[in-house]
């Protein structure tokens, strides 16, 4: 089964564990826009630091063994519980993120999503400027969302782990706006990745699937 937002948990978990959940392609696959290099730290590091920290926090607890969405919505907002929210909200994230890329990205989606984004901003390029403005505008670490409200196309954006999953909102896709994804291939130039990510790797058919 492809993995997409309504099987996350399931390829994010082995029994009770949480597992790093391998990338949908080779990791020199989105060279040239964003290196092996940057997976290795990224994915390898990052991602994978979550995951073993979410392991760390939750065993022993009645939230062993939970899906990650439901140990998200049962920890978001309690200061008490920020770590494993932090780390399992990460996870996700992370996840979505990776699904949001595609080697064969960028163009222009088709179907019921650019019927969507042509009903909710007039047009792709349109779209394409408010997810842009999103992500240039978040502050600090965070991401940019597309999301369906209702059955509306909007975009999101969040700080640090926080996710649409929390405001009930659907993720389509995201681009991640934390340093760590970009920084050893564009140093602090946000809007030159976030510019070409759009234009080279967004994966529009697995934000298409992710209508529902």
């Amino acid at each position: 089964m492809a993995v997409n937002i309504d099987n996350f948990s399931t390829a994010a978990q082995s029994g009770s564990d949480y597992v790093l959940a391998p990338l949908p392609y080779a990791d020199n696959a989105l060279e040239p826009v964003i290196s092996a290099n940057t997976l290795s730290f990224h994915y390898g590091k990052h991602h994978k630091a979550y995951v073993d920290n979410l392991n760390k926090l939750v065993a022993g607890t009645d939230l062993a063994g939970q899906s990650l969405e439901q140990i998200i919505a049962a920890t978001a907002g309690q200061a008490d519980k920020a770590g494993i929210f932090n780390n399992a909200a990460q996870v996700w994230n992370h996840m979505f993120y990776w699904h949001s890329l595609s080697p064969n990205g960028g163009g222009e989606p088709s179907g019921a999503l650019r019927e969507k984004i042509a009903a909710a901003f007039g047009s792709v390029d349109n779209c394409k400027k408010e997810l842009t403005t999103a992500a240039l505008t978040q502050f600090g670490s965070g991401w940019a969302w597309l999301v369906l409200d209702g059955d509306k196309v909007a975009i999101a954006k969040t700080a640090n782990a926080d996710s649409p999953l929390t405001k009930n909102l659907r993720p389509l896709l995201t681009i991640d706006v934390w340093e760590h994804a970009y920084y050893l291939d564009f140093q602090n130039r946000r809007p030159d990745y976030v510019g070409t990510v759009l234009d080279k790797l967004v994966n529009w058919e697995f934000a298409e699937a992710n209508l529902g």
